[in-house]
């Protein structure tokens, strides 16, 4: 038998089948196009995904035929929404994480309740792209729609419902949504009055990891599945992802190293300080029903070195083709080995945590005449290393401990890239042995519904295996200790001037 992982993301989605050790046996993706009806909307067709996943799960079904799946879970995008009416039909598009068409109604609860009350009552910091200013947003513009629906749907909930006709969710999918109470793990009455939302329009929440129900026959028979899967609540991407990189216990954290940067880090309590606020910090359940989690990013991560590689690396791209190797890691390989006072400040998008700047920009600070490209491939690496530094500095401070960073993504694949973080970070930085992580962390969450695994743990020890462990150089480190106080001042002594010129922009 087999366990299914589904991760479904905002331009593709992923299926994969593991055995109970953690091998992979089968794995199929598909994409699909984000449309933008307006400036600033960004949508889905849920037709057109629901039929990207039935394809992708068929897929896997045609090719796990001698290790049939048992269960299945769901890991997906937050804060994506779809309004459902009594017949099962979806009456409106997923609206995505940055769709900016809610700016208006974020600032609406900054004036009514303000950033702090959200907080509290809700682990999120103040943001437009959360799942209740959707909701308002439909209600205020689209009333007709608004009116009909008997429910509002995350994706991870509308494929369980397309699977099993129920109207759930899961928690640490639920607290994406700025509308749950993560502290008591139910829908937030001050939150849905104050929005007023009903909260029969929002899906029963449960624990990661429940066995929701089996899969109807109608439905198992087009997907290839045999009678009898088990079908459980799985999580949000980033705890699911946290999951498969066996974070549940206190002190670890996932690094998920991809077109942005992001850190996923795992603790026993609630954190609701003004510290986590201050850093724009949210606070929600894990997908290991015991424990919460916080994310920290930085929105160029991977997308530094693209921009870098697409600008500036022409050459070394059409030698990487010609000789069958990945461009970036050719890149990596040929950056200097000197640790140099040379630093881009990567906020060529914006910021993300701590700051949440949307106009701050990217810099190149510290050229000189004898400065070569090798030493700037050099700064991209090691740059994008100190903005992620910045994060787990700013998290220590808030009491979410730090300990040891396990890395998924494409930018987990290169050996010297995870070397120069350990030693910047000054932190033991490990590889796994699935970078699919979230498919993972959603296929364990399956285990456990139906019965293979006591728990999260239990999952992790039979499932989760580390690659490598790269630990850091004490002479290295010491070098970047001293770099990385240079490179704190270039954001606040920019920030002004950054400001003046975006608007330009």
């Amino acid at each position: 038998m087999s366990l299914l992982g589904v991760d479904v993301g905002t331009s593709g989605c992923k299926a994969a089948a593991f055995d109970l050790e953690g091998n992979q046996l089968a794995l199929a993706h598909r994409d699909y196009p984000l449309l933008h009806p307006e400036v600033g909307w960004s949508e889905l067709d849920v037709e057109n995904l629901w039929q990207k996943v039935r394809e992708m799960i068929r897929q896997v079904n045609s090719q796990t035929r001698g290790d049939p799946v048992q269960a299945l879970s769901v890991s997906c995008q937050g804060e994506a929404t779809v309004p459902i009416d009594r017949s099962g039909r979806a009456l409106y598009n997923f609206t995505v994480s940055f769709d900016h068409r809610t700016i208006p109604q974020a600032q609406w609860w900054g004036k009514t309740f303000g950033a702090k009350e959200v907080f509290s009552n809700t682990g999120m910091t103040l943001h437009a792209m959360y799942t209740i200013n959707k909701i308002m947003w439909l209600k205020e513009n689209r009333p007709e729609i608004y009116s009909k629906a008997v429910k509002f749907l995350c994706v991870e909930d509308y494929l369980i419902f397309r699977l099993t006709g129920a109207y759930v969710t899961d928690w640490s999918l639920a607290g994406r949504t700025m509308a749950f109470d993560v502290v008591n793990k139910c829908w937030s009455s001050p939150m849905l009055e104050k929005a007023g939302i009903a909260e029969d329009l929002m899906p029963t929440p449960y624990p990661s990891g429940t066995a929701i129900g089996t899969i109807g026959d109608k439905v198992a028979e087009d997907l290839g599945f045999q009678r009898g899967v088990i079908l459980a609540t799985g999580g949000h991407d980033q705890p699911c992802g946290a999951l498969g990189a066996g974070v549940v216990s206190p002190g670890m954290a996932m690094n998920a190293i991809g077109t942005s940067d992001c850190i996923c880090t795992a603790f026993a309590k609630p954190m609701l300080t003004d510290k986590m606020l201050e850093g724009n910090y949210c606070c929600y359940n894990h997908v290991n029903p015991e424990q919460y989690v916080t994310v920290a990013f930085s929105l160029t991560g991977g997308l530094l070195l693209k921009w870098y590689c697409d600008t500036f690396c022409a050459e070394e791209k059409r030698l990487a083709v010609e000789q069958g190797r990945d461009p970036y890691e050719a890149i990596i390989q040929r950056a200097s080995e000197n640790i140099r006072s040379l630093f881009f400040l990567p906020h060529f998008v914006g910021s993300g945590t701590p700051y949440l700047d949307s106009h701050s920009r990217g810099a190149l600070v510290g050229l000189t005449v004898d400065a070569t490209k090798e030493d700037i491939s050099r700064a991209v690496l090691d740059s994008v290393a100190y903005e992620m530094k910045v994060d787990i500095e700013a998290l220590c401070d808030a009491q979410c401990v730090i300990e040891e960073l396990r890395t998924i993504g494409g930018g987990a694949k290169s050996e010297r890239w995870l070397q120069i973080r350990a030693d910047c970070f000054g932190l033991p930085v490990s590889s796994m042995k699935v970078s699919e992580a979230a498919v993972l962390g959603a296929a364990m969450l399956g285990g456990i519904a139906c019965g293979r695994f006591k728990d999260v743990h239990d999952a992790v020890r039979a499932m989760v295996v580390v690659k490598r462990t790269f630990a850091p150089d004490k002479d290295k480190n010491k070098q970047y200790e001293e770099k990385y106080q240079y490179y704190k001042e270039i954001y606040p002594a920019l920030k002004k001037f950054n400001h003046r010129i975006s608007l330009d922009s």
